[in-house]
């Protein structure tokens, strides 16, 4: 970089190689961002973590600090080797992953999860213990119930009736979509077990994309699985993992698509790829896509249907950890945002565990599928839009809300390259450990360069 270097802010973070805390600063070099650190060990590490507008100063949000409501942990080596959670957390936890196996039906390249393992899936007593220690640490909170796949478990409707039964009001299931698809019978037991939402990976509209990232054509699955759900008033988020040469062309089309199923899929929620596992060279900047450049894309591949101002940072999480949009469908087949109104931010600082509480209580009504909404099977697609529905009151308007809302978001994983301890420390996606630790996403899937993980076991 010959450019004139602005050093934004002071953080840490750890060494690829030894996973040692090291300093780091945030630097900007016209117009973008990159995290620079130094090992005394292994020497320079730089990569890009923000590019173009809305610039990264503007995307900044103010918040007080809240502690654990229980720390399980004591601060011993800092973060984040402290993690269970500890009174270094800043936040408090929105959405909780319980990885309820390690098995797997795909064998995805860019998988995280360490899935494909042989070894047992936790029995439903260790599950409920999770969920009770969960309620013990200020619960409930938001469940997702991921894996490897965790559809491969025939008794996955009995591990959502007894999160329900404990008084957890939002449990989603993370898949691949493949058994979604096959048996509808499987489905219908998960609805009526209580599952509020699909998770469902949808990397694109053609068969080549799931051919690169998944070793294998699977659109017409993703469809079939869609299908199912709305057939049971099943609520479905299209979540896609963007990779920069693959499918970050396709952003648009998927988009479209969503809207097209509607009321069935509440939203599109994307994750620029991070690089857990074994990376012995470091990713180049031209692999990574970052949170503007998501929302541009999404603003040149639609022709003009979203503004970049449409888009806001969390108020939640740390600001540069994820984006959000909220639209409504209107009658005339036009996404109406409802989210740019008013400013990013008000000009006294939010408490963290408050906006922690408003993010868990958003995803659960807008995520799951509208009470009253039933699909309309009709070739007119502005009758399928509900152009019947009068929006001249505001009560029409709520009931649209209700049943057209449509959520575009994203979330960018922190990787041993890119990872600021400040935006861990503010981390309120958890998971909870196989030793009934509750840790933050990045941490727990963090490795070093080799694969060797700071948490998550190995795999066996």
């Amino acid at each position: 970089m010959q450019d004139k270097e602005t050093i934004l802010g002071i953080t840490e973070s750890l060494c690829p190689e030894c996973l040692q805390r090291i300093k780091a600063k945030r630097v900007e070099v016209s117009h973008n961002v990159y995290l620079k650190k130094t090992c005394k060990d292994h020497g320079d590490f730089c990569t890009v973590i923000w590019r173009g507008q809305p610039s990264y100063t503007s995307w900044s949000v103010a918040k007080l600090p809240s502690r654990p409501p229980v720390c399980a942990t004591n601060i011993s080596q800092g973060c984040p080797f402290d993690c269970g959670l500890c009174p270094d957390h800043r936040q408090h936890t929105c959405c909780v992953l319980l990885e309820v196996t390690k098995r797997c039906n795909l064998h995805c390249p860019i998988c995280f999860a360490t899935s494909g393992s042989e070894e047992s899936d936790p029995d439903r007593t260790t599950i409920e213990n999770w969920y009770r220690l969960l309620l013990k640490s200020g619960g409930p909170y938001n469940i997702q119930l991921s894996g490897g796949e965790p559809t491969l478990r025939d008794d996955l409707p009995e591990i959502i009736a007894s999160g329900r039964s404990l008084g957890y009001d939002f449990i989603q299931v993370n898949t691949n979509g493949l058994r979604l698809a096959r048996d509808y019978s499987y489905v219908k037991r998960l609805k009526e077990a209580g599952l509020s939402c699909v998770f469902l990976q949808f990397d694109g509209t053609n068969d080549e994309i799931y051919e690169k990232l998944r070793g294998t054509a699977l659109l017409a699955e993703k469809q079939a699985a869609i299908t199912n759900c709305a057939k049971l008033q099943l609520g479905v988020v299209l979540v896609p993992t963007l990779v920069p040469g693959v499918n970050t062309q396709n952003i648009g089309s998927i988009i479209q698509y969503a809207v097209e199923q509607m009321p069935t899929v509440r939203g599109v929620h994307f994750q620029p790829v991070s690089y857990f596992g074994r990376y012995p060279q470091e990713p180049s900047d031209r692999e990574r896509i970052t949170i503007p450049e998501v929302i541009n894309k999404i603003v040149k591949q639609t022709g003009g249907k979203f503004q970049i101002e449409d888009f806001r940072p969390p108020r939640g999480e740390n600001a540069y950890c994820s984006f959000h949009g909220n639209f409504v469908l209107m009658n005339n087949g036009e996404l109406k945002a409802w989210s740019n109104t008013g400013s990013k931010g008000c000009c006294q600082p939010q408490v963290a565990a408050v906006e922690a509480r408003k993010a868990r209580t958003f995803v659960a009504k807008r995520w799951s599928a509208p009470q009253k909404a039933e699909r309309r099977e009709t070739d007119n697609k502005e009758e399928k839009y509900g152009d019947n529905i009068n929006v001249g009151s505001m009560d029409a308007f709520l009931d649209r809300v209700e049943k057209y809302s449509f959520c575009i978001s994203g979330m960018a994983f922190q990787d041993v390259w890119n990872l600021d301890l400040d935006r861990l420390r503010e981390c309120f996606i958890h998971v909870v450990s196989p030793d009934s630790r509750i840790i933050p996403f990045c941490a727990y899937n963090l490795t070093d360069k080799q694969g060797n993980p700071l948490y998550r076991p190995l795999k066996r």
